[in-house]
């Protein structure tokens, strides 16, 4: 199967764009090129890529699969030839709610202190990987364990989970809560941040899990739609450090089972700086004073 990058490169556009016209002019080649090249890819493949039953193009399942590989493989050539240049890029951090919690600060002060050449970019991606599956990102924070085999993930810590409340809220005053305290009488959805959230209805007893879930995107609609008292949540205790809201209370949940913090990479490294930036995680959470991770 002979599939080059410029086959990549024409499916990942192509993705973005919508459209073969506007991938053409993103890709400065003209649109019966462009139209040529993917009916090569999907020739070599043997699959049929790209939907074309509506004006705007959508990918297939198989055009999804390959162009989350493509876009791996065209930032791994990416990374190399940068190290080969000898110039270093920023090195992309991903995360999804929250990165160390407290040791967030200490991590990029250290960073910028040992590696001034090279920075460091703090990107949210609003994805199970944050990031990584596409290329987006080098290094990942996660609190939960995505079910890609590209990618390797070491836990590094737990943390206590939190309920996130609107502040009017007749809990919202109290030092801790319970499980069951959040669900019991007439009681609010819980707002379920699927693709990346940590909380779901399995934290309770069949008999006492909430009466109704409303789904979010992103941590801003779950903390919004919290403060508007259209629903409760559940997070993890860097996720309320990192996103104070004026209108949510985060009350520590007393009987909630610790949630993981993961540190996620992709098995081939994406960035030359891969490698001492991990270590350089795992310093600064190791070192980090009692009550905090490790």
């Amino acid at each position: 199967m002979d599939v080059e990058l410029r086959h990549l490169r024409a499916l990942a556009a192509i993705a973005d764009a919508g459209t073969v016209t506007a991938a053409a002019a993103e890709l400065h080649m003209t649109q019966p090129a462009l139209s040529r090249t993917l009916a090569q890819l999907e020739t070599r493949t043997g699959v049929r890529l790209v939907d074309r039953s509506s004006r705007r193009l959508s990918l297939t399942s198989a055009g999804a699969t390959l162009v989350g590989h493509g876009r791996a493989i065209l930032a791994h050539l990416d990374a190399a030839l940068a190290e080969a240049r000898a110039v270093d890029r920023p090195l992309r951090l991903g995360y999804t709610c929250a990165v160390l919690g407290q040791q967030t600060v200490p991590l990029l002060r250290s960073w910028r202190r040992t590696h001034a050449r090279t920075p460091l970019n703090v990107v949210r991606e609003d994805n199970s990987t944050a990031g990584l599956a596409t290329g987006d990102t080098d290094v990942a924070v996660l609190r939960t364990v995505p079910a890609d085999p590209r990618i390797r993930t070491e836990a590094l810590y737990t943390e206590d989970r939190v309920a996130a409340l609107p502040d009017d809220h007749p809990l919202a005053a109290r030092d801790t809560v319970s499980l069951a305290e959040l669900t019991a009488g007439p009681a609010l959805p819980l707002a379920l941040w699927p693709d990346t959230g940590t909380a779901s209805v399995e934290l309770w007893p069949p008999a006492q899990r909430p009466g109704g879930t409303v789904e979010v995107r992103n941590v801003d609609e779950w903390l919004n739609l919290i403060a508007t008292g259209g629903a409760f949540g559940v997070g993890a205790a860097g996720t309320a450090q990192s996103h104070g809201h004026p209108g949510v209370r985060f009350v520590p949940l007393d009987d909630a089972p610790a949630a993981t913090v993961y540190l996620a990479y992709p098995v081939h490294p994406t960035h030359p700086h891969t490698e001492e930036f991990l270590a350089a995680v795992r310093e600064v959470v190791s070192v980090s004073p009692s009550g905090t991770p490790r």
